[in-house]
């Protein structure tokens, strides 16, 4: 009976194991869990031995995932059933689908109690484990007195007074009160007299917790503590069976100390030296060995006592012990322990004063903060920000520029933010520190808040000395063609106040000084032309004797804005223009600003904010005070003078873009196009379309003059631009055909082709909007920022984009605004990563609606196969054995390829670089050909090597041959393809085929040391 029974739970589990799909999982699931109910439902004639079995089952449909909601009963009452076989069922399924506030539980509660007071060490072992697993107030009302006699208790086996402890410890979190701490601290310290090394740990983990409750009533256990320790320390009487890998009783160890850290000092001077000397063997004891479950071991019980010596405040020998220990730490190549040797050194930089000892690695912490690893530099920039003083506050400051441009972008604002403070706190000189700050925006504009900018210019405000130096740095870093919005709002600031002070400088004169800031008005968003007009009006006003064609000049910009529709920038040029007419009582109105009250600095109290805080939550915090969400028009308010606010520095206030209600309403009331439009001609060089992003993307994203006529061609090239089967990027396609007259004022393929190449540029132009693109990669991860900006002074509405990717890509498109705000730029970031090798190319599929025009375009995103590769140099030794062992297709593939564009030998090495292929020189015996190799990053080949060879026959240049090897079949067709396509130009119409591809020439006779003797026979 017993053997039918059972093999009838063997057959269903393996009925289960052997569905090939879940429904069939899930129909036998049903068919089971049926047939129990029914049985369950004839329960007169159910032996213990038959709800065994069922229960058995249940357990096991409940394991797979699916609810069982009836049979609980039938599993309780096999608690109380006289056998072991139906006990240990009824207390394992039990212990699994109840909960404590389960009614049926209550009903188990005295045969639970009468097992554990039993004398049956089985069942109070299996009673002690139900009440430890659920646990319940319930339970420790009623069994805590009987579980606490049982851990005393002489005649228990050390199983049971093992299993006793745990379950008190449970019992004890649900309910702090079921332990007397009057009565039970002198017992605490009896069991901590205990030899058994089992019942030990197991009392020292509810030690650790009763002390991190009430140290106050443990006292007597602490020496008792130290004891033990020195006991495992000495290895004295550690059984064999509690020594893991040499180390004797780790988890005992790191309890031990993890307790004493819970106690505020130790005032005994025998007990202090002793524990003292146990820490020191643990430290000298320590290193890092090559098995990674010792040094796991190890590491746990070295941290820990790393802790317990902060903790208590040890002599400066042994602290400068332990920040040369964690020297080594932070300098071998296993992450986990360079992450633990850098956290550890941060945590000692604050709790003692070794900031002098610790500054003796500074340099390897540098290289830890360039670790590929994102955690390590977290941990890394932690340190270094906690040793910074005046001594080296120059050279990790210099350090963090430097990183700033490759770092991770979760990191940058972070990094920006702990280098403006920096350099605020320990600067040797102020005119540093305004280097610093202008070179952290030029870096990191994106990633600035904008307290840093406003810091600054309180500082040249209130320093006379500082002002033409700083002066001299706005004008130099203004003079580049592509300044972030942050360079231009300082900079104009500080040249609108202290630019006449540089007045006797060549190339400084008012008349230059305006050029150089007005050049940037049409790449700003409205925010930002307050400030403009500001510096205007200052300089207007300090150019004495008046010079009346500079005077016109600015004059037609007050009037033009006169009639803007924003509010702010209204009401300033209206004043201005009004005041530029009151001839000498100018200087007095628009006077220099005052010196600025001396008050805490907002940046350093931004950091005491966080401080505390791990690296991940400061950063959060601060990116949720600066940037509530992803795709939002920032705008800031000013005072009406143009100044940063002098009292309140605040961050970003942040609004939503405006609906189509409220769209309509600003359409009811500004002035016509047209007459905007005239005024900008009259007076502005830069013409109505000019780039609105040049101050993101860099001087390469002005390509084309705005308003060129393009003429489109719809067959696309191949390669980039797609084959017969790609997406048509260059059509647009409109919505309502016969209102939509918007042409793109800019080549789309050309930009494409342009984008592919290099990240960051203009992706699509029309007279209304401008979308650039900015990306970054790492890896096979991407971060694309889409810039939407309104050219116009109307909004843009029904704004939409949908992103179509191919399968080989994982792409998530942050929220785009329903409308895009007059002359406003919105954001929207992008995150791609790539799944597997594909030419396959995303699409983006934008529309918006400007007045009765609906425009909708797909344009093709440069997300392409070359940006997931990485140009790595492989020497001789390297390449020919990879070489040799990727033998013969698929891995290796082999093509003629004919209709080559011709092109100089030094022109396709260029062209294969800036694809990312890393050209291997003298690698190829042969000069007529070409040697290269990358690494292709995604989720389904991490980073593999690929390597190529390309050899062209100098009679004709029309054709070569390639072969290109990688350890993906996959990845080595589609670079294969890839390549080829950049280098065959379109075939024309009944081109005759050209002849076929001599032979490789014949090998010359090279000594065999040399390694490109070898080539000829691995590569042929």
């Amino acid at each position: 009976m017993a053997m039918h029974g059972m093999r009838g739970l063997s057959i269903f589990i393996s009925d289960v194991r052997n569905c090939h799909n879940k429904e069939q999982e899930r129909s036998r699931v049903d068919k089971e869990l049926g047939n129990i109910r029914n049985r369950f439902k004839k329960e007169k004639g159910l032996t213990p031995y038959d709800k065994k079995k069922y229960v058995w089952k249940m357990l096991y449909i409940y394991m797979l995932g699916y609810d069982v909601d009836f049979g609980h009963m039938e599993a309780v009452s096999l608690i109380s059933a006289p056998k072991y076989p139906e006990k240990q069922v009824g207390y394992i399924v039990t212990s699994c689908l109840l909960n404590e506030n389960h009614d049926f539980l209550r009903l188990a509660i005295n045969t639970v109690r009468n097992d554990i007071i039993g004398r049956n060490e089985t069942s109070q072992c299996l009673s002690l484990t139900l009440v430890g697993n659920i646990g319940g107030r319930e339970f420790a009302e009623s069994l805590a007195p009987d579980v606490q006699k049982l851990i005393l208790s002489s005649s228990c086996r050390p199983l049971v007074r093992k299993k006793a402890a745990l379950c008190l410890l449970r019992l004890f979190r649900k309910n702090p009160d079921v332990v007397n701490v009057e009565g039970w601290a002198d017992r605490m310290a009896q069991l901590l007299d205990e030899r058994d090394l089992g019942v030990l740990t197991a009392s020292m983990s509810l030690l650790v917790s009763l002390v991190s409750n009430n140290h106050e009533a443990y006292w007597v256990c602490l020496p008792k503590c130290v004891k033990i320790l020195e006991r495992i320390a000495r290895n004295q009487d550690v059984p064999q069976e509690y020594t893991y890998y040499g180390i004797p009783s780790p988890w005992l160890q790191v309890k031990t100390m993890r307790a004493l850290q819970y106690f505020p000092t130790i005032e005994d001077p025998n007990t202090r030296r002793t524990l003292f000397e146990v820490l020191q063997r643990i430290l000298m004891g320590t290193d890092v060995v090559k098995n990674v479950n010792k040094n796991n071991a190890s590491h746990a019980v070295l941290f820990e006592a790393l802790a317990l010596v902060m903790h208590l405040d040890a002599e400066k020998e042994m602290l400068s012990q332990c920040v040369a220990l964690l020297g080594k730490f932070i300098a071998v190549r296993e992450p986990n322990i360079r992450y633990l040797g850098l956290e550890n050194m941060t945590r000692m930089l604050i709790v003692a004063d070794v900031q002098e000892i610790i500054k003796r690695h500074q340099a390897q912490i540098i290289t830890s903060l360039k670790d590929p690893d994102i955690s390590i530099c977290r941990r890394a920039l932690d340190l270094l920000y906690g040793m910074c003083d005046v001594t080296n506050a120059k050279d990790i400051v210099e350090e963090l520029l430097q990183y700033l441009s490759s770092a991770d972008f979760t990191m940058r604002e972070e990094l920006s933010l702990k280098a403006a403070i920096l350099a605020e706190k320990f600067a040797p000189d102020l005119s540093w520190y305004v280097d610093v700050i202008l070179q952290l925006i030029e870096k990191a504009g994106d990633f600035i808040s904008d307290d840093i900018w406003f810091r600054v210019v309180q500082f040249v405000t209130n320093n006379d000395d500082l002002q033409p130096y700083a002066a001299a740095k706005a004008k130099e870093y203004l003079d580049k063609p592509a300044v972030h919005e942050k360079m231009v709002k300082v900079c104009a600031y500080i040249l609108g106040e202290y630019s006449h002070l540089l007045a006797r400088r060549p190339g400084c004169s008012p008349k230059e000084i305006f050029s150089i800031i007005h050049e940037k008005l049409p790449t700003v968003r409205t925010t930002t032309i307050p400030i403009l007009l500001s510096a205007y009006a200052k300089i207007l006003m300090h150019t004495q004797p008046p010079d009346q064609v500079l005077k016109n000049q600015i004059w037609a910009i007050f009037t033009k804005y006169e009639s803007c529709i924003d509010a702010e920038i209204q009401q300033r040029a209206v004043e201005y223009f009004a005041l530029s007419q009151k001839g000498a009582a100018l200087m007095d109105i628009l006077a220099e600003m005052p010196k600025f009250p001396e008050r805490q600095s907002s940046l350093i109290k931004k950091a005491e904010d966080t401080e505390g805080d791990t690296a991940e939550q400061s950063a959060i915090k601060l990116r949720a005070q600066q940037q509530p969400s992803n795709a939002l028009v920032v705008t800031d308010q000013r005072p009406a003078n143009g100044a940063p606010p002098p009292v309140s520095v605040g961050h970003l206030s942040v609004v939503k873009a405006p609906n189509m209600n409220d769209t309509e309403d600003h359409n009811s009331t500004e002035q016509a196009p047209s007459q905007e439009n005239g005024n900008i001609s009259k007076v502005d060089p830069q013409p109505p379309s000019a780039d609105l992003l040049s101050d993101l993307l860099g001087p390469l994203a002005i390509e084309a003059p705005p308003g060129a006529a393009v003429q489109y061609e719809h067959n696309a090239a191949p390669g980039l631009d797609g084959g017969p089967d790609a997406v048509d990027g260059l059509a647009i396609v409109p919505v309502a055909v016969e209102t939509n007259t918007i042409q793109p004022i800019v080549n789309i393929a050309e930009r494409f082709r342009a984008l592919c190449l290099k990240d960051s540029g203009v992706l699509y132009e029309d007279p209304y909007i401008q979308i650039g693109i900015k990306a970054e990669w790492r890896a096979h991860h991407g971060r694309l920022v889409l810039f939407l900006g309104n050219k116009n002074t109307s909004p843009l509405i029904s704004v939409q984009a949908l992103i179509l990717p191919p399968a080989h890509l994982k792409m998530e498109l942050s929220l785009v605004p329903d409308a895009i705000p007059p002359r406003a730029q919105v954001q929207c970031p992008l995150e791609v990563v790539n799944l597997q090798p594909s030419r396959d190319i995303a699409v983006l599929d934008f529309s918006y609606k400007f007045g009765t025009d609906m425009v909708n375009v797909k344009l093709r995103l440069p997300a392409v196969l070359n940006k997931f590769l990485q140009p790595i140099s492989v020497s001789a030794e390297e390449f020919f054995p990879q070489w040799r062992s990727l033998a013969g297709p698929p891995l290796k593939l082999q093509e003629v390829v004919r209709g080559v564009r011709p092109m100089a030998l030094p022109e396709m090495a260029n062209l294969l670089h800036s694809f990312g292929l890393m050209i291997s020189q003298g690698l190829d015996p042969n000069p007529n050909n070409l040697v290269a190799s990358t690494t292709f990053s995604s989720e389904k080949t991490h980073g593999m090597l690929c390597l190529v060879r390309i050899e062209t026959d100098p009679a004709d240049r029309t054709q070569l041959r390639m072969t290109l090897a990688s350890g993906d079949p996959t990845l080595t067709f589609e670079l294969k393809e890839f390549i080829k396509e950049q280098l065959v130009s379109i075939p024309t119409v009944h081109q005759a085929a050209p002849p076929a591809l001599p032979a490789a020439p014949p090998t010359p006779q090279i000594p065999p040391n040399d390694p490109a003797a070898l080539l000829a026979g691995l590569l042929s």
